[in-house]
């Protein structure tokens, strides 16, 4: 939207250092605001496990050693076998790797990594 308080937020926080734009967004009311009316309206109700869902997120994480894909559209964690520490990033890009082989002609595929900092 030309005139969205996100478009507004971007422009008056480009030049700011990421700290700078994490303050600023701490104190911008009108994200605030968007954001707490949208808590408020509930949760999106959840489709059907028989329903057809093109698009969605998994997420895979490193327990005990092991690499596991957490997709709440199956009924239990699946295991893509050992990781560690070290090797975890290079192993998660495998996983991703044989989704996207699956059909090479999609585009619509987005990474998000997570870690302390």
């Amino acid at each position: 939207e030309t005139n969205s308080s996100l478009k507004k937020f971007l422009e008056d926080s480009l030049s700011m250092t990421p700290e700078e734009r994490a303050k600023y967004l701490e104190t911008y009311e009108a994200i605030r605001v968007t954001h707490e009316s949208s808590a408020h309206e509930g949760q999106t109700e959840a489709p059907s496990i028989d329903e057809k869902v093109d698009l969605h997120f998994i997420a895979l994480v490193n327990v005990g050693g092991h690499l596991y894909e957490l997709d709440g559209r199956k009924p239990f964690p699946i295991n893509h076998g050992e990781t560690s520490d070290d090797s975890f990033l290079e192993d998660a890009i495998e996983v991703c790797k044989k989704f996207m082989e699956r059909d090479p002609e999609e585009l619509r595929f987005n990474a998000i990594a997570l870690s302390a900092a």
